[in-house]
């Protein structure tokens, strides 16, 4: 187990890892030991509606130390990076020493190098974007976009597109030019303690479909049972991997074991981004081997 002592108890920590490495149960412990307060750094797990498939704190850890950020929201309603950072900082501005923990890899760059002040999009021109692109696809939103957007998005991800797209007919500029021009920091990665689970895939692999089919003897199923009446798999929350499966199960339209078959599928694809992040943008990270420190 890594040495929690080794840790100041007076400056931020950063745990960063992909899905089922076990860095919410550090950061528990971490609190648990030190004091703070555990603060989400997952996209997903702001939505209130799917706390086991998202693997959220349990009731029971979030009575042994304080927790922010996670289930606030509605299903619905979307939530992006630059929210996110507005919020935390009202708990960097408080009394407890924060431990940011989570996957999304965005928050924490976000965090440590700063991001572009783009404005939210209004309901309106949302709403407007929303009905173009399913009309007449992507297509015509990209071919209206800047050439230096078009170079740097994912022109087949429809919500980048349509974002993109969004900033440019709000404020006249593309959004690699915000990019560009990023706010300061709000977190340095030198005022914080940066810790990152690398977690190889043969060691996480049997964890993911171990803890998926442990999801649903504690309560996935009822979960999807809840959460099947006017399902969308638009909304927001409806991203959490193994939502459109586990449904699909619950409402007779695929077998269980097809399900968990394709929702460990996309667990292990999704870790493999993560991990892939995680290379890339957190080489100044303490760098922590769950298989030799126990994590």
């Amino acid at each position: 187990m890594i040495d929690l002592d080794r840790l100041s108890p007076d400056c931020p920590v950063l745990i960063a890892g992909p899905t089922a490495s076990g860095k919410s149960g550090l950061a528990l412990a971490l609190a648990e030991a030190q004091g703070g307060v555990v603060v989400n750094a997952d996209a997903i797990q702001v939505h209130g509606d799917w706390r086991v498939l998202t693997a959220r704190p349990s009731p029971d850890d979030e009575a042994r130390a304080p927790h922010a950020l996670y289930g606030f929201l509605p299903g619905d309603e979307p939530y992006s990076v630059g929210r996110w950072l507005r919020d935390l900082g009202r708990i960097l501005d408080g009394p407890d020493r924060p431990i940011i923990v989570g996957g999304t890899g965005l928050y924490f760059t976000a965090l440590t190098e700063g991001l572009a002040d783009i404005p939210e999009t209004p309901p309106e021109l949302r709403a407007h974007s929303g009905a173009r692109l399913e009309e007449a696809g992507l297509a015509p939103m990209v071919a209206e976009l800047d050439p230096e957007s078009r170079a740097r998005i994912d022109l087949a991800n429809p919500v980048r597109v349509q974002r993109a797209w969004e900033v440019l007919q709000l404020t006249g500029r593309g959004i690699a030019a915000w990019q560009d021009d990023p706010a300061p920091p709000l977190l340095p990665l030198a005022a914080a303690q940066p810790l990152v689970i690398d977690a190889p895939k043969d060691w996480l692999g049997p964890r993911i479909a171990r803890r998926f089919r442990a999801m649903l003897d504690e309560g996935a199923l009822d979960e999807a049972r809840a959460n099947a009446p006017g399902f969308d798999p638009a909304r927001p929350s409806s991203k959490a991997i193994g939502a459109t499966e586990l449904v699909a199960h619950v409402e007779g339209r695929l077998d269980r074991d097809t399900a968990i078959e394709r929702a460990v599928i996309q667990t292990r694809q999704f870790a493999k981004r993560q991990r892939t992040w995680f290379r890339a943008r957190m080489g100044a990270w303490r760098h922590l081997h769950p298989a030799a420190e126990g994590v």
